[in-house]
């Protein structure tokens, strides 16, 4: 039961340091899209 809060932490972890240093925006969006694209691509062939 731990995984179903692993998603609010980061996103509230994410939030925090973006409000800290804006800069990082774009970092943090790509690293979200590429881990999204890669959960979705492994995610169809039966691993999660």
């Amino acid at each position: 039961m731990i995984y179903p809060l692993i998603y609010p932490i980061i996103s509230i972890l994410t939030g925090i340091l973006i409000l800290i240093f804006p800069e990082i925006l774009n970092f943090v969006i790509a690293i979200y899209l590429i881990v999204i694209g890669i959960v979705g691509i492994v995610g169809r062939r039966g691993f999660f």
